[in-house]
């Protein structure tokens, strides 16, 4: 009986792990990390399969579960006294899941390329300057592209709450990206 329990728990997570894997790795900044949440997540549901009857919809639903999670890892590690002597959490440049992945179809020039580098490292870093509340709301909207009901039900929050955060949120990347620009 575990078998087919095992096989229809693989059936129903399947088709999510991707877009759980990005969504994650845009919340925690780098691989390892998502991929802890990520297998923390599926442990979680996995015991708990009463939870899932009756979900109407699977991937707004978990994207919840693993940001409750997320938000939850992210207090205890801040009250840690080991992150003060150890910053575990890198953000290298070099690993997978940059916020803009694709270069235009046409060859670029070196000129392009490098304009190019130099955008996706700066909103990259400029991402990672935001509190993990902006983060979270720009990920979920503008990455994801989650409608506002959706992003409500995922944060808890009312919609009004979730429009003023998404708004400072932009107002508070692009004077980032603005600093950025004049430093160059």
């Amino acid at each position: 009986m575990s078998d087919k329990r095992n096989l229809a728990f693989e059936n129903l997570l399947r088709p999510h792990l991707k877009h759980l894997y990005r969504v994650a790795y845009r919340f925690t900044g780098n691989a390892p990390d998502a991929e802890d949440l990520i297998q923390d997540l599926v442990v979680k549901v996995y015991q708990r399969p009463d939870d899932i009857d009756g979900v109407e919809r699977l991937r707004p639903w978990l994207t919840r579960v693993m940001y409750r999670m997320f938000i939850d890892n992210r207090r205890r590690y801040s009250r840690s006294p080991i992150h003060l002597a150890v910053d575990n959490h890198p953000h290298g440049d070099d690993e997978g899941g940059a916020l803009h992945d694709s270069l235009p179809s046409a060859d670029p020039s070196p000129d392009e390329e490098l304009e190019e580098n130099f955008k996706s490292r700066a909103l990259r870093a400029a991402m990672e300057r935001l509190s993990d509340d902006h983060r979270v709301v720009i990920m979920l909207h503008d990455v994801e592209g989650y409608t506002l009901e959706e992003i409500a039900k995922v944060l808890e929050c009312p919609i009004g709450t979730l429009k003023s955060r998404i708004h400072r949120a932009r107002a508070r990347l692009r004077g980032l990206l603005e600093g950025t620009a004049a430093e160059r």
